[in-house]
């Protein structure tokens, strides 16, 4: 079996300041890098729980999309908050981007630190059909 792997970093992406990927693809699956609240010069930017989400969430779907992958190829999805309190109030925006009958398995967890100080950090994984 011939394994394609290749990186996706790029234009309309945040410019990392730390030495990641922002996806990797492998054959029919995307593996998307932790993402953030940061815009495309690679600045953090601080808002609320649910703003975060938000750009990290369109971070998340810009990696996917210049993937050649769209929302509904995402299987896993993790969330990571820097305190659970927040998790209410993106849920409501998690299940706005993620119908009924549409959602990838996720898991959710408080970390100790995120990175910049971040309040909301997505990762997760698609699969498209071969």
């Amino acid at each position: 079996m011939n394994i394609k792997k290749y990186i996706i970093e790029g234009e309309g992406l945040p410019n990392w300041p730390n030495p990641i990927s922002h996806a990797v693809v492998v054959n029919n699956m995307c593996f998307v890098s932790g993402q953030l609240a940061v815009n495309t010069e690679g600045k953090y930017v601080s808002g609320t729980a649910i703003e975060e989400a938000g750009m990290a969430f369109s971070n998340f779907f810009a990696a996917l999309n210049s993937s050649g992958f769209e929302k509904g190829d995402v299987v896993f999805i993790d969330i990571a908050f820097d305190d659970l309190k927040d998790q209410p109030e993106v849920d409501q925006l998690y299940k706005e981007l993620f119908p009924e009958g549409k959602r990838p398995a996720r898991t959710i967890y408080q970390a100790e630190a995120l990175p910049f100080g971040g309040k909301v950090k997505i990762t997760g994984t698609a699969v498209k059909d071969l």
